[in-house]
């Protein structure tokens, strides 16, 4: 299958502190018959890139980025701020052109970039719709045959008529987001468009690009709401510094960002001077160190994975070792608290003077947001107290993923956890 998305080598330079003058058209033409006999010479002569380098203080927001989009795919786009994905989408929609490499895009391409883009306050909502529309590519049929179902969609029908400098900030988004989102094209262009308005507007945002999906049409995705991308997306690329990192299916990729994005080996502390310890302690713990489906420590973990809490101790006496686990907030609420001491595993177990104990959650059912640790070590021989109190031993980050395979999340207003349930609707007294 051809595609649809042909990006080869693709680099954008852009100079640090120097502002270019306007030219003149007889200028204009000169640098336009130039470029080419540059472009051959700076492949002749790397020396000559490196000289200008260094006269010229450059940054690249993009470098040698190459990849293909088959027709109707969904491909999501991560990464941190500034590693590249807005220059990337607006060199495909042709906002602005690539320093190297090329392009080839083979279809209609409709952006949902920085919406509101070409809004004049004076102008009533009707006239700014037809305006806006005619900006982003649309003919005046197109917009004249979608135009009640943009108003209906963005819930301004009786303020229509009304110039839009009087709207308030979340009608003027909804109306820009309502233009942009229906454009008949091939490729569709998403740039964090989720991240604006209050929580039923970016529902229905993503129920429309939903929709956009199940049409068969191509769609790049940027987002930071990796629910979002694992829900829409069939693959994703992830970009680092401006250079593509990897390209793979969207769950591996979203793990493989979370894990740098969080440190990977960070997840280990050593307990033997830790400045948490309460002072009547015996200091038994001697290291805790966090894992989930990696053989490394970890200090992230998507919602819903295993994680396993191990802490190893060394006693002067041979015991038989309780451990406590207390997760709390950031902000130190306590969320939940597990210990042997209550199940009685380990009552009956050998003596030790030192070992490695092993706390598993097959699934953590938090959501997203930083958590802190609470340790507590005791004896079995001695069930009455703890020996050991280790406040605030080792913090983790829970990142957002799909849980629900819906693209949604409870809100964080709804509390730190989120639980699976069924759900069963009587018919017994249903109105005909």
């Amino acid at each position: 299958m051809h595609p649809i998305i042909k990006v080869e080598n693709l680099g954008k330079r852009y100079q640090i502190g120097l502002r270019q003058p306007y030219r003149t058209l007889r200028e204009s033409v000169i640098e336009t018959v130039a470029a080419p006999v540059r472009g051959i010479a700076a492949l002749l002569s790397r020396n000559g890139d490196e000289k200008r380098d260094r006269q010229n203080p450059h940054v690249w927001a993009l470098r040698d980025l190459s990849f293909e989009v088959a027709p109707g795919e969904v491909l999501g786009i991560i990464g941190r701020n500034g590693s590249g994905k807005s220059t990337l989408l607006k060199i495909l929609s042709r906002i602005t052109e690539p320093t190297t490499g090329r392009v080839e895009l083979y279809g209609r391409v409709g952006s949902l970039l920085e919406v509101g883009t070409g809004f004049h306050p004076e102008l009533t909502g009707r006239e700014n719709i037809y305006l806006s529309g005619a900006i982003l590519g649309m003919r005046r049929a197109e917009i004249a045959r979608k135009f009640d179902e943009m108003v209906a969609f963005a819930e301004i029908e009786q303020f229509v008529d009304t110039p839009v400098k009087r709207y308030s900030s979340g009608m003027y988004v909804r109306l820009a987001f309502a233009v942009a989102a229906h454009l008949e094209s091939q490729i569709i262009l998403v740039d964090e468009v989720l991240a604006v308005g209050d929580a039923a507007f970016q529902k229905r945002c993503l129920a429309k690009i939903g929709e956009v999906v199940r049409e068969g049409r191509t769609v790049l995705f940027v987002s930071h709401n990796m629910a979002s991308i694992e829900a829409l997306c069939e693959s994703c690329l992830l970009i680092r510094q401006g250079r593509l990192e990897d390209k793979g299916e969207p769950g591996k990729i979203i793990e493989r960002y979370m894990a740098a994005e969080a440190g990977q080996g960070s997840g280990e502390r050593s307990l033997i001077d830790h400045p948490g310890r309460r002072r009547d302690s015996i200091p038994m713990m001697t290291s805790v160190a966090l894992f989930s489906d990696s053989r490394q420590p970890i200090s992230g973990l998507r919602m819903g994975s295993p994680l396993s809490v191990r802490v190893s101790f060394s006693s002067p006496e041979p015991l038989r070792p309780i451990i406590g686990v207390n997760i709390r907030t950031a902000q130190g609420a306590p969320v939940f608290g597990v210990s042997n001491r209550w199940t009685h595993q380990g009552f009956d177990g050998p003596v030790l003077r030192s070992a490695t104990i092993s706390c598993d959650f097959k699934s953590l059912p938090l959501m997203p947001g930083t958590y802190i640790v609470d340790l507590g070590f005791g004896d079995f021989g001695d069930i009455s107290r703890e020996l050991d109190v280790v406040f605030e031993a080792i913090a983790f980050e829970v990142f957002p993923t799909d849980v629900y395979g819906t693209g949604r999340l409870p809100r964080h207003t709804d509390g730190p956890v989120f639980w699976d349930a069924n759900w069963i609707v009587s018919t017994r007294d249903a109105v005909d």
